[in-house]
């Protein structure tokens, strides 16, 4: 919970989103996530990770692996969609936030929160499509995924996608996955990236950092 200290501080900066207004964010480089449906197994492993890294009792999750079922016998079919926040280009979250607690950082545009100026207002979880933003009861804000940025300074992968047995989820750069230019495991020789899957809202709301090596039944027309 804030202080009187950070009352203020989120006061004062409340004020200054007020009177500024939102200034959309074009980063120097944008990083993505990239996980492949079809061979997502649904460990949930990633999910563990990140709990534990950012320390999260049960409730809140930063990220979410989602099964997908479907089909009459014997034509039926499963898969899964994992996401987090996916650090989206016009991200809702943040014009949304009154106190300026969300922002995208200009050199990777990883979309971050700082929870000592968030006063668990929640519209943050509202305007999110994806459901990204975590309320944490406990605390009374919200949290989500910063996409490990500590890590990565470190010359690491997230926690999730060190956590993955089957390396079906990575990150990097967007633009050099959208060119097939980034070396991963998550994409073979013969798969095509797709920037949504069937369950998923519309990404041209926000234009979400994720890209998807999608199962036939998770294509969406169109």
């Amino acid at each position: 919970m804030a202080n009187t200290v950070d009352k203020e501080r989120i006061k004062a900066n409340a004020a200054r989103i007020k009177r500024e207004g939102y200034t959309p964010v074009v980063p120097d480089m944008q990083m993505g996530f990239i996980h492949n449906n079809v061979d997502c197994i649904g460990c949930r492993a990633c999910e563990i990770a990140c709990k534990d890294k950012n320390g999260l009792e049960a409730g809140p999750r930063f990220r979410r692996v989602q099964y997908i079922e479907g089909g009459v016998f014997p034509n039926v079919f499963a898969f899964k969609v994992n996401m987090s926040c996916n650090h989206c280009a016009e991200p809702a979250c943040l014009p949304a936030c009154p106190t300026g607690a969300i922002w995208k950082r200009k050199d990777n545009g990883i979309v971050d929160i700082d929870s000592t100026l968030c006063i668990g207002c929640r519209k943050c979880e509202a305007a999110c499509p994806f459901g990204a933003p975590q309320f944490d009861p406990a605390e009374n804000v919200v949290k989500k995924c910063n996409m490990c940025v500590d890590e990565q300074e470190a010359g690491r992968k997230p926690y999730c996608v060190a956590a993955c047995m089957m390396r079906v989820l990575d990150v990097g750069p967007i633009d050099q996955i959208d060119a097939g230019d980034f070396a991963t495991t998550v994409v073979g020789p013969n798969d095509r990236l797709v920037k949504q899957v069937k369950s998923m809202a519309d990404p041209d709301l926000t234009n979400p950092s994720i890209r998807f090596v999608p199962h036939s039944k998770g294509i969406v027309d169109g």
